[in-house]
């Protein structure tokens, strides 16, 4: 008797039609094109948050006019872009190194810094001194190594006061020993100097002189908590509104793109 392999009891090889085998084709390009979408999506994203980060950190950095410190110069409500890079960005986890800086703070910049009494605060001011001048006011008009300047750009809102804060007594450390102030040194808002600014700091004040937290109240800005400087005004609203929605309806249209200066 012959033995047999068991090949009879095998069922017939099943044929894939054409249409079959393009179903299956279209299955397997589907989930390769799913894949292939959701990995370059991933990839737009990473890139793109990445990119801000970096321009956040070291290039621009939008910032909001919470006071009306800087009034007529900045109002409350506006917008700013800060240049990052103009003074030298901070590097994180470095221990505070710096990038190189384009230029120097000048005179009269208007500058975004880090609140000295409190680190988690930026103000905007107007940098009036430099390391190394000599800085005063009388009845209102600063003056500077001597020389009272003319500053087109400052307001008063209370031209009648000048009021006496105990805030002012930090200034009695820098004051110029003149004869004047050899017995006492009372100084107020409108009346003070001459002070001397020291190495490696800043003296500033708001442009609306008569409505300021500056460096009268607590003191003078190390360079290293310098942030940027202003350059335009990409968007500003009125917010002395009751309207829920004044960001859209009270739009300041002629302050869109303005520069600060």
């Amino acid at each position: 008797m012959a033995m047999s392999d068991g090949s009879e009891f095998l069922p017939p090889p099943r044929t894939i039609t054409a249409e079959q085998r393009l179903v299956a084709l279209q299955h397997v390009n589907r989930r390769r094109d799913t894949f292939g979408f959701l990995w370059e999506w991933a990839r737009i994203i990473t890139v793109s948050v990445s990119l801000f980060l970096v321009i956040k950190t070291f290039v621009m950095e939008a910032f909001k006019i919470p006071s009306g410190s800087m009034e007529h110069t900045l109002l409350v409500g506006d917008f700013l872009l800060v240049n990052k890079v103009v003074y030298g960005a901070e590097v994180p986890l470095t221990g505070g190194r710096r990038l190189p800086p384009i230029r120097k703070p000048e005179r009269g910049d208007v500058i975004v810094f880090e609140w000295p009494k409190d680190r988690t605060k930026n103000f905007v001011k107007r940098l009036v001194g430099l390391p190394g001048d000599t800085l005063a006011m009388r009845d209102a008009v600063l003056i500077r190594n001597g020389v009272a300047l003319q500053e087109p750009y400052v307001s008063h809102s209370d031209p009648e006061a000048d009021p006496v804060w105990e805030e002012f007594r930090w200034q009695s450390d820098f004051l110029v020993r003149t004869a004047g102030a050899a017995v006492a040194y009372h100084p107020s808002r409108n009346n003070w100097g001459p002070l001397v600014v020291p190495d490696g700091q800043y003296f500033v004040l708001g442009d609306n002189r008569d409505n300021s937290l500056d460096s009268r109240y607590w003191g003078f800005v190390p360079e290293t908590l310098l942030r940027g400087r202003p350059e335009v005004v990409y968007f500003s609203f009125s917010p002395d509104s009751s309207d829920d929605f004044a960001w859209l309806t009270h739009v300041r249209w002629t302050r869109l793109g303005e520069r600060v200066h």
